[in-house]
């Protein structure tokens, strides 16, 4: 009876089992699959890391005994986890070195201490940073190649840099080959070089190493007196050791940029030596001919980046209503930053500065052709109005201090092309019209040279021109120059070591399908009256805001035909090269581009010297919207 019992049990139970194994099979042959990826990385790894970190506590599974070299401490280790963390390791363990046959291998110049707590680090990615462990700590990870101890140990000293002890930074770095450090830590020498120079790590530099920090561009200084002064206290530490220097050291002063008194006061009691005295006669000659600087330039005649000023961008054409937003620029940081924004829309305006203040002339507002001037002082950082209106509404014009007056040259102003000139007399506060131009001009190239105004290019109704006039104040009278080799309407115009630059811009009128902007760029010798195609662009364009700072024409933005942009481009004259800088915050065209000096932002400064730039606009587009159409004329 138990057997009978037993039986429909046991055969029920193989019945289920089969069922079940019908439809586990049907299940994994189902069209929905049940499939998982599983991923435990982060626990994984730290799992990993702590059993590894286990067996190098215990000792265990070891292959490799490394001995610091200073102090003899061995420490044991994992050729796997070495060569895993360390480039140093890994090529000492995977190559043909003979290190990677050895059980024990003496790392020299290591200390017992650091080198424990980077193979520490290899098993754990954590390390204690101290002070007065760090230098060590960095030139063991500098030879170990852990460039992520590295980068926390140069992080860790940048912390700590100060005027009284960056250059010793900067020599340790040198020495243990640490480029991020040395990097971090000249900067910040040349960042601080006013306050470096008075503290006594500075008078410990030999005569090599003071040379290499006076001749860096990046030096902070208001001026190059500055430099002097350093130079001499220097020297005066140790005079009868370093009056031998003075020859070599001196040169690496910017003479020619020093102002002729202080050099008669200063300078020329040093001046013993022959190479000294030709030193002097130099920057003589540099004050004395101005016309011909461009044949005596040196090192010494090229201002540091800090002696240089800033550079405004101020509005232009931005894709939408028009730009309000005035950037700077710093050229030692090589950095654009907002400084102030415009109380009002207006576009193809002219721009000057004088007396510490930006003069904003003419323009549209979208709506109308302006004759009103508006004034940004750059001290108080506020806007008011000090030039009363033009004459005539003007937008697309040309303006230039000239001995004094300010000029408003060309424009439209809202129904006709103009070749009209008004001029404003500061001493009577009145604007008056001088000779017109021959030729009706907007968006051309206005600027300063040789006591003479000249208008470059533009365009009017029909044509864009490549011709160019120069006025004489005293005579009251336009005179043709040479003209371009090209065609130019909105052209970018700068001045330049006695000579004139023009760049870009486009070769007919907007309402012209076949309109071409051009990358080329035309300079203009006075003495020879002769225009020379130099080097190109990086991209065909018109409307660019060009300026001078240093001894660098500056070409910023401008519209390509699609787009406005942000590029920014500088010409070394003696490379005959353009490089690409810093790009501007804002896509702009038809900005006005000016240099202002270092102390015109601050309170008590003295009147400056003029700067001045036109705003040449970009074409729009044949099928812009109305209102981008309406912004050329």
């Amino acid at each position: 009876m138990s057997e009978m019992s037993s039986s429909p049990s046991a055969s029920a139970r193989i019945s289920l089992a089969t069922d079940e194994s019908h439809f586990s099979l049907a299940s994994l042959n189902s069209t929905v699959s049940q499939d998982e990826f599983f991923r435990n990385v982060r626990e994984h790894s730290e799992l990993v890391l702590k059993r590894m970190q286990e067996y190098l506590q215990n000792e265990k599974l070891c292959d490799v005994i490394l001995i610091a070299g200073i102090d003899g401490k061995r420490i044991p280790a994992h050729r796997l986890v070495l060569s895993a963390s360390s480039a140093y390791f890994s090529a000492m363990f995977t190559g043909q070195l003979r290190e990677s046959q050895q059980e024990e291998i003496t790392l020299q110049e290591v200390s017992g201490e650091a080198l424990q707590l980077l193979i520490q680090y290899c098993y754990t990615g954590s390390i204690e940073l101290r002070e007065d462990t760090v230098e060590t700590l960095l030139a063991t990870a500098c030879l170990l190649q852990l460039s992520t101890i590295v980068n926390a140990c140069c992080t860790f000293l940048a912390r700590q840099l100060h005027p009284s002890n960056c250059l010793g930074f900067s020599l340790f770095a040198e020495q243990q080959g640490c480029t991020a450090l040395l990097k971090i830590a000249s900067a910040y020498t040349c960042q601080h070089f006013m306050q470096v120079w008075k503290n006594q790590e500075f008078f410990q530099l030999d005569s090599f190493q003071l040379s290499n920090l006076l001749m860096s561009d990046d030096l902070n200084v208001p001026n190059e007196q500055e430099v002097f002064h350093a130079l001499m206290a220097w020297i005066q530490f140790d005079p009868d050791n370093r009056k031998k220097f003075i020859p070599d050291l001196l040169a690496l002063v910017r003479l020619p940029l020093l102002q002729p008194s202080f050099i008669v006061d200063h300078v020329e009691a040093l001046c013993g030596a022959n190479e000294c005295q030709q030193l002097v006669m130099e920057a003589f000659k540099w004050h004395l001919i101005p016309g011909r600087r461009s044949q005596i330039s040196t090192q010494r005649t090229r201002p540091r980046k800090s002696t240089i000023g800033k550079l405004l961008a101020v509005g232009g054409m931005d894709g939408h209503k028009g730009a309000i937003s005035i950037e700077s620029y710093e050229p030692r940081l090589d950095k654009w930053t907002l400084l102030k924004n415009m109380p009002a829309r207006r576009l193809q305006f002219g721009v000057a500065v004088m007396d510490d203040k930006l003069i904003i002339v003419g323009g549209r507002d979208g709506l109308k052709t302006l004759n009103t001037v508006e004034c940004f002082d750059l001290t108080a950082m506020t806007w008011g109005s000090i030039v009363p209106p033009m004459g005539t509404p003007r937008h697309g014009l040309g303006v230039a201090f000239l001995e004094g007056p300010l000029y408003a040259v060309g424009g439209h102003d809202g129904w006709s092309y103009l070749a009209t000139v008004e001029r404003w007399d500061p001493a009577s506060r009145t604007w008056n019209y001088v000779a017109p131009m021959a030729s009706m001009r907007s968006t051309a190239g206005v600027a300063v040279l040789g006591s003479r105004l000249y208008v470059i290019g533009g365009r009017d109704g029909s044509v864009c021109h490549r011709t160019v006039e120069c006025y004489d104040p005293h005579t009251n009278r336009w005179t043709l120059r040479a003209p371009m080799n090209k065609r130019r309407g909105g052209v970018g115009v700068g001045v330049l070591n006695g000579f004139l630059y023009a760049l870009g811009g486009h070769d007919c009128p907007a309402s012209n399908p076949a309109v071409y902007r051009t990358e080329t760029v035309e300079r203009y010798d006075p003495t020879t009256d002769t225009w020379t195609l130099i080097a190109s662009l990086s991209v065909g364009r018109d409307a660019i805001g060009v300026s001078v700072i240093g001894d660098w024409l500056i070409a910023v933005g401008g519209y390509d035909g699609n787009q406005y942009l942000k590029t920014v481009e500088q010409y070394d004259t003696e490379s005959n090269e353009w490089q690409q800088i810093a790009p501007v915050n804002y896509s702009r065209a038809g900005a006005c581009v000016v240099a202002i000096p270092n102390n015109v932002a601050t309170p008590g400064t003295v009147p400056i010297a003029a700067a001045v730039a036109s705003s040449s606009m970009a074409l729009a587009p044949v099928n812009a919207s109305p209102s981008t159409t309406n912004t050329t004329v």
